[in-house]
């Protein structure tokens, strides 16, 4: 991962994915098409001065809220209605800035990049998928950071890592938001 803005860990080092700010652009090597992009976000909220986690499940597979980038929509405007149609949340603080991380390709070259907001407001729920008939996932819960990290595959690992880091803050305890 590349440092955004000198907040990260220097652990967040090769091999997971990459940190940009919003205002950075990814480059494509020369002859390599970019794979399908998809957008979501690391919902967090605070219970006792502690974060959790919100993580969807579909089967056995835990991740957090995100889903393909539709066409003339930009990634933040995705992972902003994925949020709304696979949970039913729309009151989030992006307090932390608009720093985002990507996974590494997988499936198919597939890459998805993550957010990092607060539950400002609101309940998760399961909306139904007017397209399938039912919800996209079958349940949904917060975790502390052990039992999320518990639950995700390594490249979510990864976009969690990078979340807690940004909201634990230095001394561990919940990071201010940045100053203009």
């Amino acid at each position: 991962m590349q440092r955004a803005g000198g907040r990260l860990p220097a652990r967040f080092g090769s091999g997971t994915g990459t940190v940009m700010t919003a205002q950075r652009k990814r480059s494509t090597s020369a002859g390599q098409q970019p794979g399908r992009r998809s957008a979501g976000v690391v919902i967090v909220r605070f219970v006792d001065g502690r974060p959790r986690y919100l993580l969807l499940r579909a089967y056995r597979y835990w991740d957090f809220p995100k889903g393909g980038i539709e066409a003339g929509e930009t990634p933040f405007e995705a992972a902003r209605r994925e949020v709304r149609e696979e949970a039913g949340l729309e009151a989030l603080d992006f307090r932390w800035g608009y720093d985002y991380t990507e996974t590494a390709p997988y499936r198919g070259r597939k890459i998805a990049r993550y957010y990092v907001a607060e539950l400002v407001a609101g309940t998760p729920c399961l909306p139904v998928n007017p397209e399938l008939g039912r919800p996209e996932h079958h349940g949904f819960r917060w975790f502390d950071y052990r039992g999320a990290h518990e639950r995700l595959v390594p490249r979510v690992q990864a976009v969690l890592d990078w979340a807690h880091a940004i909201v634990s803050g230095p001394d561990g305890a919940p990071a201010s938001p940045p100053t203009p």
